[in-house]
């Protein structure tokens, strides 16, 4: 245990909480490391049959990692980014292939670093505080911690909208779009322990895990309307179902419907995205959707380091979180002037490479 991690156990369950309410529980690398650790020797502990995820505080579950010693990193020459990365990649490796059910109590801001530890979860639990979204576009960087993997799963023109847009959506839209197993109310929260706890964790790893979505399905709250997502899906389909950045952005910007106040809404907010970046995530998540897991962690590794050392990100973390000026200098600054071949540039290190430092990653 350290002050920013709690680990304790109830009854057979192992409980995770993330403890840095002050900075919305994001991930430093020591709190990495400390959980790898301790779910490594929980997996090999009998008494120990599932593990739950939790932040401490009102506000969030994760914001995020802690992109501010990124930016560190870079300047002072130590590059300790990539040490970050590859601890962050390997952890949530770990969790999806996890020997033992893993619950996700995604109870407010769940972003970046904190989609990494809950979309491994064998259940995901969306609350009404919960707010979702993968942001890194605004910062210059490409949704990773498994998302080239997550988001590919998913419907394209949902994938596309929320990686390249970086919005955040609740806990309607997160079942909608398959992040999320179940909403809960926050009323019913004070009984997620105990149900947890009632579940007869015998058998194997698939019998565990039917129990307990059936222990906690009761426990499910029905959503009060449609989820906006939901509402939007023709003109999300009919935009975001365009074959590349340039030619959505082109196809926005054509709205002349019902839905033209939302395409304007749309269009501002990736022009406030680096172009660079959203380049990057069309083409990511459509390489994802042919990738294993370990080959997605690989990818994202790769895209990583070059956007911190040849992209945006440096520029992005100066404007939004060092100097706070939100006024991101990116390069180049409209979509349609990113080049191709620069793209191209960040793909080409071979993910099957043996030398990747993630290689001993299995698929």
């Amino acid at each position: 245990m350290s002050d920013s991690t709690v680990f304790d156990t109830d009854g057979h369950l192992g409980i995770v909480t993330l403890n840095r309410p002050q900075v919305l529980n994001a991930l430093s690398h020591d709190m990495i490391v400390a959980i790898a650790r301790q779910l490594a020797a929980w997996e090999h502990d009998d008494s120990v049959r599932a593990v739950l995820l939790r932040g401490s505080g009102e506000r969030a579950f994760c914001a995020g990692g802690d992109i501010r010693s990124m930016y560190d990193g870079y300047h002072d020459g130590s590059r300790s980014y990539t040490r970050f990365f590859l601890d962050e990649y390997r952890l949530d490796h770990q969790l999806w292939r996890y020997a033992k059910p893993v619950i996700a109590l995604m109870d407010g801001i769940t972003m970046g670093g904190g989609m990494g530890l809950a979309q491994a979860a064998t259940l995901r639990i969306a609350t009404d505080k919960t707010r979702m979204a993968m942001p890194e576009t605004g910062i210059g960087l490409i949704p990773d911690v498994g998302g080239t993997f997550f988001l590919s799963r998913m419907a394209p023109h949902l994938a596309f909208y929320l990686g390249l847009t970086g919005n955040s959506i609740h806990a309607g839209d997160a079942l909608y779009c398959g992040l999320a197993d179940v909403h809960v109310g926050v009323e019913s929260l004070e009984d997620l322990l105990a149900t947890l706890n009632d579940i007869d964790w015998s058998g194997n790893l698939h019998t565990r895990e039917m129990r307990l979505r059936a222990a906690v399905a009761p426990l499910a709250k029905p959503l009060a309307e449609t989820p906006p997502l939901a509402r939007l899906a023709a003109p999300l389909m009919r935009h975001f179902g365009q074959p590349s950045v340039r030619a959505i952005t082109e196809s926005l910007a054509g709205e002349s419907g019902e839905h033209a106040q939302w395409a304007s809404e749309t269009l501002a907010t990736l022009g406030h995205r680096s172009p660079l970046s959203m380049h990057l995530v069309y083409r990511q998540l459509t390489e994802g959707r042919k990738l294993d897991l370990a080959d997605c962690f690989r990818l994202e590794y790769n895209l990583v380091i070059r956007a911190i050392e040849e992209g945006d990100l440096i520029e992005g973390v100066r404007a939004l979180i060092v100097d706070k000026d939100k006024n991101p200098r990116w390069d180049p600054a409209r979509v349609a002037d990113v080049d191709d071949a620069r793209v191209a540039a960040f793909f080409a290190e071979d993910v099957a490479n043996p030398a990747h430092p993630l290689a001993d990653l299995d698929a």
